[in-house]
């Protein structure tokens, strides 16, 4: 009878990550394109974005993408007002996208449904085809990322920031896959880098609490990573736009505080420079990832290789060093990464 090893499936399902983004690439590019197509095709007025946990921060990836590279007025729903209160709202000509790895979460189904009995045009993005959630939709994105076994999702998460980034360059006729095509090279290049971070983990072993800041593209990433630090070290981590962080959460961070600044190649990280210098100020133990040039100024840092990657595609690089970081500070606090406790894989919510 064989031991589980403490981590072994979250370790292998981030290691699976070259393969699932190749897969999107070669097999799901096509698809997601005519799908694209065809949506466009429907001219949709404004659109809505319907997620939970991980997907939720996918979906706000997607929002950032949506207003701008494609200047459509876009919005995180609220499912509550439908599931929970009726809400009978108009959706004529809004295209409503619901990001879900299992697709199996009760709301997100009836959240669709009424959607769809709306007049709105529904795309369910999930992991399973046949999930209860991609029936409910009009139309559906694959994210061909395979089974995922361990609990904390990791390759699902990439997996959809990249369909969800085909998608949106489908709908406004861009070459999608031609400036994704590196992605997977690069990806395999910082998992091969991951004794770096197994060193970065030793700040974190004790941490009773950490920030995680970022601006733009990069704000889903802090956001997302907070996520899977709480879920599998229980390490309470708060995420912040940095200019949310100065509007006054930026006083409970001393000299003592473990601070993580994601900082894009790009127009975030501009826009996140006057927040690093105030954490600069305040003595912060700061650790940035994000091009060498800002890691080398900050404590310490993951220098990451985007150099060419445009913005928009960053994220889906800045998210693995943080996946890695998350596993072995659960790892060195004597916690078992696979399998966090109280949670389960699929969420049912209403």
């Amino acid at each position: 009878m064989s031991t589980h090893e403490p981590g072994s499936i979250m370790a292998a399902e981030i290691a699976e990550q070259p393969a699932v983004l190749r897969r999107l690439l070669t097999e799901g590019a096509g698809p997601i394109r005519e799908t694209a197509a065809r949506i466009a095709a429907r001219e949709p007025r404004f659109v809505l974005l319907t997620a939970r946990g991980t997907s939720d921060n996918a979906a706000l990836y997607a929002k950032y993408l949506l207003e701008i590279l494609l200047g459509k007025p876009c919005g995180l729903t609220s499912m509550s007002t439908t599931t929970a209160y009726d809400a009978k709202p108009d959706l004529d000509g809004c295209l409503v996208v619901t990001v879900s790895q299992s697709g199996g979460s009760p709301d997100l189904v009836a959240s669709t449904t009424a959607a769809r009995e709306a007049g709105a045009i529904t795309l369910a993005v999930t992991n399973n085809a046949a999930s209860p959630l991609a029936q409910a939709a009009e139309y559906h994105i694959d994210v061909l990322a395979g089974p995922e076994r361990a609990l904390p999702a990791t390759k699902t998460y990439t997996a959809e920031l990249l369909a969800l980034y085909l998608f949106v360059e489908g709908l406004r006729g861009g070459d999608g896959p031609g400036a994704a095509r590196d992605l997977p090279a690069l990806a395999e290049e910082i998992i091969g880098r991951a004794p770096e971070v197994r060193q970065l983990a030793g700040r974190y072993r004790f941490a009773e609490r950490m920030v995680l800041t970022s601006r733009g593209y990069g704000y889903p990433t802090a956001k997302e990573a907070a996520l899977k630090l709480m879920e599998t070290s229980y390490i309470p981590a708060l995420s912040y736009s940095g200019a949310d962080l100065l509007h006054g959460p930026l006083a409970m961070v001393d000299n003592v505080s473990p601070v993580i600044a994601i900082v894009t190649d790009g127009r975030g990280g501009q826009a996140l420079q006057p927040v690093l210098d105030r954490l600069k100020d305040r003595g912060a133990d700061l650790v940035v990832i994000g091009p060498k040039a800002q890691v080398d100024a900050a404590s310490a840092g993951f220098a990451l290789p985007t150099a060419g990657v445009p913005e928009e595609l960053q994220p889906i690089l800045e998210i693995i060093p943080l996946q890695l970081l998350a596993h072995e500070v659960t790892l060195a606090r004597g916690q078992d990464p696979d399998a966090p406790r109280a949670l389960a894989k699929v969420t049912e919510t209403r």
